[in-house]
């Protein structure tokens, strides 16, 4: 018998394109497995499509390749045209309108909602949508490190949330530590190297490229979050040590983490413009970054993005800082 999954995705950039595509090139695969997923609704920043009725409708294959072709064209799910097979809400709307969908299908016949977004915005529909027997998916790490009565509302059924991806991409860190923490044996600390982007910009850096043309390569690919400061201020990092130190039972907040940004606070996002600083802030930047790997090549080392996570019973902190390893 073949199981049907109802889902709604919030988030249609570069992760929520590459799920939809990748849902539509399984479809064989899934019903080999005896599932089907039902895509009932796909939300953006501006405004929110949804099945005309999400009860017995869904977003058809044809519908959900023609929205990952306007969104990476840079425009707004507004602009797609349903042809009676959806309908268009904005964004005001548009948070009411996925309640009452979560409320409706969450206790029937259930509900997903898959946040792939980079937005804070999506905190209230998720900690909502909890108590309507909704599971939650995310790839979006600021809903697990917003205030403390936010992350314990969306754990608050471990069963009905995953978020695999917002540590380690696709290595099983979230699942591995659960694990261990279930076994019963104490994780006393924790260090690594938490950033893919940093790695790769630190790695091309080292082979004598400009940081400026780095990340405006690792933007290009993708590798990046929308605005490359998230990474380079070391806030990505910093979001992905708290999940895991909450996981650890600590109850802190990101203003509790020690942070050293690879850019000065002249070049944040709330003095300059994202296009400012790829056009001309980061480019006085790279004599520094230079000069810090320069060093550190002198004396056999590598300069890498460490996160530290220590606990134990006398004390705790996390500091995300570089490294000479």
């Amino acid at each position: 018998m073949k199981k049907n999954i109802s889902l709604i995705l919030m988030g249609v950039g570069g992760v929520g394109r590459q799920l939809l595509q990748h849902i539509v090139s399984c479809r064989s695969l899934h019903a080999k497995q005896g599932i089907h997923l039902r895509v009932v609704g796909v939300s953006d920043s501006k405004s929110l499509v949804v099945a005309s009725d999400a009860f017995t409708m869904e977003l058809g294959d044809t519908f959900l390749m023609e929205v990952c072709r306007v969104k990476s064209d840079g425009a707004s799910l507004s602009t797609i045209s349903g042809c009676g097979e959806s309908k268009v809400f904005t964004n005001s709307e548009s948070t009411k309108k996925i309640i009452d969908v979560a409320a409706f299908l969450g206790k029937s016949t259930g509900l997903a909602l898959v946040d792939c977004s980079a937005s804070s915005e999506t905190i209230p529909v998720l900690t909502q949508a909890v108590d309507l027997d909704c599971c939650i998916v995310m790839a979006n790490k600021k809903p697990l490190t917003s205030t403390m009565e936010d992350y314990d509302k969306l754990i608050s059924y471990p069963r009905r949330i995953r978020h695999e991806s917002t540590v380690g991409a696709g290595l099983p860190v979230i699942a591995s530590l659960n694990r261990i923490l279930s076994s019963g044996d104490p994780v006393h600390r924790i260090i690594g190297s938490l950033s893919g982007t940093l790695g790769y910009v630190m790695s091309e850096v080292e082979d004598g490229k400009p940081l400026s043309q780095v990340v405006q390569s690792a933007k290009n690919l993708g590798y990046t979050e929308p605005d490359p400061r998230d990474d380079l201020s070391g806030m990505d990092v910093a979001r992905k040590a708290l999940i895991l130190a909450r996981l650890l039972g600590r109850c802190i907040n990101l203003d509790d983490i020690k942070i050293e940004s690879l850019y000065p606070e002249e070049m944040a996002p709330s003095v300059m413009s994202i296009e400012d600083f790829l056009g001309t802030g980061i480019l006085s930047l790279d004599k520094d970054i230079q000069e810090r790997v320069s060093k550190a090549s002198l004396n056999g080392n590598v300069l890498r993005y460490v996160c530290v996570i220590d606990a134990s019973r006398y004390s705790f902190y996390i500091s995300v800082q570089n490294s000479i390893c």
